[in-house]
């Protein structure tokens, strides 16, 4: 299971966050397990039954206003109560005052706590993907991705297949290179995939004979991108005579990335087939589907109601 520690959370997110750390005795070294953030709420009141334990929480104007609206010692007691529960930090937003009496008893608990200046709202907007993208179930693949008129496509292949030289031959045409090689694969949410290159060669491909080569020094920035979502794959393999290859369009096939399901297409390679035309037909294609035009089944439709002519249509026009 993935985990964060507080302090890698306060180094990457200090400046955007407007982060001042407030207790100096604390635990940095605190797990988070889980991208969720919480607000207190009825835990502040004493109902600490549904209390989600591993997340960092949120103290806004509300539950500050409800403790300073507390006599001293029953703020005591209720912060006694809520930093003695299991959680790795507490963030204060609005760049409210925080009570000396809550510094003391979170340090004594070694919780960190924190002081934003952004507002609670903000606040949320911004962890809450920082935290989706470090917690997000993530793999590599073996390929190439490319931007083909908006849409990700995903080369793969085995090694020397030709994956490389398509996505090369696409952005001499004006598309876009996400990653070549490595392809580093994260899941948001429950459906979507999105990838990017390694971090030191992201932008660079290997062409066989040439060796490394810079993409934006060759064909500029605009060849190039830093993310993109996967949205099919692109199977590439050697033509095979004994094989079967979908000629119509309407069988489809899929492939599981991270418990993702995506529609897949085996290209077989033999010489003379431009693999590059065939790329942005595919692209095109898969864009036509989602605007809702079946070619294949619309085809198959026409072809269906034309067999389904009366017979006796059939015999008006046979003049033998």
């Amino acid at each position: 299971m993935k985990t964060l520690t507080v302090d890698e959370l306060y180094k990457a997110k200090r400046e955007a966050l407007g982060l001042e750390l407030l207790t100096a005795r604390c635990d940095l070294g605190r797990k988070l397990v889980s991208p969720t953030v919480s607000s207190p709420g009825l835990v502040l009141a004493g109902y600490t039954e549904r209390f989600s334990k591993g997340r960092i929480q949120i103290l806004g104007e509300t539950e500050m206003s409800y403790l300073q609206s507390l006599p001293e010692d029953r703020m005591r007691e209720t912060l006694e109560r809520f930093f003695s529960l299991d959680m790795p930090a507490v963030f204060v937003t609005k760049g409210q005052e925080v009570p000396t009496v809550m510094l003391e008893i979170a340090g004594a608990h070694g919780v960190a706590v924190f002081r934003s200046s952004l507002k609670t709202g903000a606040f949320y907007r911004r962890i809450q993907p920082y935290l989706e993208e470090q917690f997000a179930p993530s793999t590599t693949i073996h390929g190439s991705l490319a931007d083909v008129y908006g849409v990700g496509l995903l080369f793969v292949g085995r090694s020397g297949i030709g994956k490389s030289e398509c996505v090369l031959d696409l952005v001499e045409r004006g598309h876009r290179l996400v990653a070549d090689d490595l392809v580093h694969v994260t899941r948001r949410g429950v459906d979507v995939l999105i990838g990017r290159g390694h971090a030191l060669q992201r932008h660079h491909m290997e062409i066989r004979g040439i060796g490394i080569i810079d993409i934006p020094a060759l064909f500029g920035i605009r060849a190039i991108r830093q993310q993109k979502r996967i949205e099919l794959v692109v199977q590439l393999e050697e033509w095979n005579d004994q094989a079967y290859y979908d000629r119509t369009g309407l069988e489809s096939d899929e492939v599981e990335i991270l418990g993702v399901k995506l529609p897949k297409v085996t290209v077989p390679l033999n010489p003379g087939k431009n693999i590059t035309v065939l790329s942005e037909v595919v692209a095109m294609n898969l864009l036509l589907k989602y605007a809702g035009v079946q070619s294949a089944q619309a085809f198959n439709q026409k072809l269906q109601a034309a067999m389904m002519r009366p017979l006796r249509d059939y015999l008006e026009e046979d003049y033998e």
